[in-house]
Formats: structure tokens, C-alpha cells, sequence
């Protein structure tokens, strides 16, 4: 049955709650709608997150220091919008922390993420990839996106334990480009609509276009990405005017593009310019 599973799944691995869904929420909505398997593997509950509601704010790490277990649930939400058939935190819910921003006291908590050994964290990840035989796996690239600490982690456990793995045949990275995300910017300049600071270009962090391997076209599956980054409000702001956007804490919008973007990291690219299983027998 774990064979036959395996033609169809795919893994993602994202370092806290609404990773999932900022960059790869149409991915997992496109596949799951398919009826692909699609595993979220989430390495950590995000408890050093900056809190938007003013009404949560004591639920934050200096306070009550509940957020994770919010998060957890508006995690769950957003699965349940976009599909995910299946989700595992890395080492069981609660193994592994945090870390907050680098530099940052919460780096040198007993569970940080970042403090832990590479070698176990990626040994779990192996056990889901052994037990799940996924074919494709997702994941960060070096810079972790953005440079978090916790996705640098999780990048660094994901290469070392997917590409060996018996079932997986690809592994990806997922990656803003610089032409798309800067096209999108602009249009949200003209927008008369837009009720957060649409930042400058350089702002954002992206990468070559030359990069992308693989274009997934969400168009049809925004919506879904959407309901999920309304589940995520502790982080998350979402706006649907004309061109809808979204931003974090820092108030900057963020563009909602029609289509996500993937670099091949490991396996064959034959057929996988518009999809992750393209080519694959």
C-alpha cells in the first residue's frame, strides 16, 4: 500500500506554521485537489512569532507564552483549506522550538531548533520520508528564503535526508524569482486599493529568475491559498481588492502571484518544467 501511495505524494518541509502556505499554499492546494497525498512536515510551532491582533498579544513568548499552541491551531486550519491529507511536526509536536531571529536569546533555548543536532533532526525527517515514501519532497533553499535561522535548518535536514531516501525521485526548493515578484510589486503601486506599504524591490528577498525550473500554475487554487493565510492571523493579514495581497507584521505587502516557483535540486528534469511529477513514470 506504501508503494502505491508513494506514485502520487508529496512532502513538503516548512520551519514554523504559515510557511506552508505563504510560499507553497497553492502547491499543496493544486496537488490535493488532484487527489495527490500531500504530507506538511512542520519542524517547529513557531513560538517566537510577532503577534498582529493586539487582543492576542500576551499569548506571546515574553508573556503567557501560549503562541504555539495557537499556532498549532490555525496550522490545522489552513491544512484543512488547502487539503493537506496529512501532516507530522518534526520529532512530534513540541520536540523542537523556535528559534526566533539570529542573534536573538531564543536561540539559546533548550529546544531551539538551531540548538539541536543536525544529525537527529535529520534522522526524524528520514523516519516520515521511510514511512510515507513520498516521491517528491519540497523544501528551502541555503538561504532558507530569507535567512531565519530555522529555515537555514530546515534546508540542512532536508538535503541530507530526502535526496538519499529510497522513494523520493525529486527534490525541490522553493524560491521567489526577481522578474515576477518585482512585475506584481509594480501593479500593486498602481492600485488604488492596496491598504498596506507596497515595498521598494529590493526589499524583498529573491533570487534569479534563471533559477526556476519548475512554474506551478495556481490560478485556479488562489482562493484556498487565501482561506488558509486567513487562518494564519496571528501572522498574517490578508486584503482582496483588485489585486489581492497579504503582509506579516512589518505592514509591507506581499504579492499574491498566480503561479509559485520551484528549483530542482535532486532527480531527473526531464518534464518538470510545469510540474513537480512531470516526466516521472
Amino acid at each position: 500500500m506504501a508503494e502505491e501511495r508513494s506514485r502520487h505524494s508529496l512532502l513538503l518541509v516548512h520551519a514554523h506554521p504559515d510557511d506552508e502556505t505563504l510560499t507553497t499554499g497553492g502547491t499543496i492546494a493544486r496537488y490535493a485537489a488532484a487527489g495527490y497525498d500531500v504530507t506538511v512536515v512542520t519542524c517547529t510551532l513557531g513560538e517566537e512569532g510577532e503577534i498582529i491582533p493586539p487582543a492576542l498579544a500576551q499569548l506571546g513568548a515574553a508573556d503567557a507564552d501560549q503562541l504555539g499552541g495557537y499556532r498549532h491551531g490555525e496550522l490545522m486550519a489552513a491544512c484543512a483549506a488547502l487539503g493537506v491529507r496529512q501532516h507530522r511536526y518534526l520529532g512530534g509536536i513540541g520536540r523542537w522550538r523556535d528559534s526566533g531571529m539570529a542573534g536573538t536569546p531564543s536561540t539559546k533555548h533548550p529546544r531551539a531548533f538551531v540548538g539541536g543536532s543536525v544529525d537527529e533532526q535529520a534522522s526524524q525527517l528520514r523516519a516520515v520520508l521511510d514511512e510515507l515514501r513520498p516521491r517528491v519532497v519540497v523544501g528551502y533553499d541555503s538561504y532558507g528564503g530569507y535567512g531565519h535561522p530555522d529555515h537555514i535548518r530546515a534546508h540542512e535536514i532536508t538535503m541530507a535526508a530526502a535526496p538519499g531516501a529510497d522513494s523520493v525521485d525529486r527534490v525541490f526548493h522553493t524560491i521567489a524569482p526577481s522578474g515576477p515578484v518585482r512585475r506584481e510589486l509594480a501593479r500593486l503601486r498602481e492600485a488604488d486599493d492596496v491598504p498596506f506599504r507596497v515595498p521598494y524591490d529590493d526589499e524583498l528577498p529573491v533570487v534569479p529568475d534563471e533559477w526556476v525550473t519548475t512554474e506551478v500554475d495556481i490560478a485556479g487554487h488562489g482562493d484556498a491559498k487565501l482561506r488558509a493565510l486567513d487562518a494564519h492571523a496571528t501572522q498574517v493579514t490578508v486584503a482582496r481588492g483588485g489585486r489581492p495581497c497579504f503582509a506579516l507584521s512589518n505592514g509591507a505587502a506581499l504579492p499574491h502571484l498566480d503561479t509559485e516557483y520551484f528549483e530542482l535540486v535532486h532527480g531527473p528534469s526531464t518534464g518538470c518544467e510545469r510540474d513537480l511529477f512531470g516526466g516521472l513514470s
